[in-house]
């Protein structure tokens, strides 16, 4: 028969050489700590290994005919979240991927939200052409411009450092400027045709009509660059290699492998810390960011 699994909570009563366990850990797979039978099992009999629940005695080898289903207990061990922001420098990366989080939506929400206002706003030859290109480049994988990029920042001098994470999202990312190019094609020309008749300059129209009509669009943009920073693990594991600067999910990698083995109960209750954020992040934002998408290319 091809393996079982079952959690380690599930538990069943087990009957061992006459003696009944009415509270037992079942292993479907034979455990490390085991007794090995002494009396020899027919080929067809499949085996489980059981031991009452809770304890550390080594596992004994019974035919799963002899178990029976009770249910499932739920262990909480609230002492593996502490255990596991001491295990490691848990604090420092959360400040560091804050620190990043927090450059990367501002450069891309100034340098998206004006490359999307030059496209939607402003009359100029070629324009249509080259927005076509830009949106070509969110065909480009991340991996494809690795190297590329890991040689331009090693020639500056930029490889160990927090720049070549956030700095290139001061030059744009093409989905971000679809997204704002569309919202910003549903504003009224007329809002913009009186503020220039009016005598605003470009910067003004964009800055004091433009983006206060479109926080919706830029929260939704945020929103996908912070969560996009968050859990960010190749760009970081990439470029830096000072262990103070990692971040939270390079940091994870990290105490996964510093033991040789994992401490799984560590890694999860850390896992679960820092999806956390993200989560309630959405929770709160979920009217703003359905708002920002729903009303995205709709004219007025």
């Amino acid at each position: 028969m091809p393996p079982e699994w079952l959690p380690r909570t599930t538990i069943y009563k087990a009957e061992i050489n006459g003696t009944q366990i009415s509270r037992a850990e079942v292993s479907w797979t034979p455990p490390e700590n085991r007794i090995d039978p002494t009396e020899q099992f027919p080929a067809d009999v499949d085996i489980a290994w059981v031991r009452p629940h809770g304890s550390e005695v080594a596992y004994r080898a019974v035919p799963k005919k002899n178990l029976e289903l009770q249910g499932r207990v739920i262990d909480f061990r609230w002492e593996n979240y502490v255990g596991a922001v001491h295990a490691i420098p848990f604090w420092r990366y959360t400040k560091n991927t804050l620190w990043l989080c927090v450059l990367s939506v501002f450069g891309t929400l100034l340098s998206s939200a004006l490359v999307a206002y030059g496209f939607s706003r402003i009359q100029w030859r070629g324009r249509d052409q080259l927005f076509l290109l830009v949106l070509a480049t969110m065909m480009i994988p991340f991996p494809v411009i690795m190297i590329p990029l890991y040689s331009l920042f090693r020639g500056f001098g930029l490889i160990g450092t927090m720049v070549p994470l956030w700095l290139p999202t001061f030059f744009g990312n093409a989905f971000f400027i679809f997204l704002l190019r569309q919202f910003f094609r549903g504003i009224p020309d007329d809002l913009t045709d009186a503020a220039r008749i009016d005598g605003c300059s470009e910067w003004r129209i964009f800055w004091n009509i433009i983006c206060p009509l479109s926080h919706s669009a830029l929260i939704v943009v945020a929103i996908f660059k912070f969560i996009e920073t968050w859990n960010d693990f190749l760009a970081p594991f990439i470029f830096l290699t000072d262990q103070e600067d990692f971040t939270l999910a390079l940091g994870l990698q990290f105490f996964q492998s510093q033991h040789g083995g994992t401490d799984w109960h560590y890694l999860m209750a850390a896992s679960t810390l820092v999806t956390l954020p993200v989560i309630l992040l959405f929770f709160f934002a979920q009217r703003r960011f359905i708002e920002g998408i729903s009303m995205t290319g709709m004219k007025n």
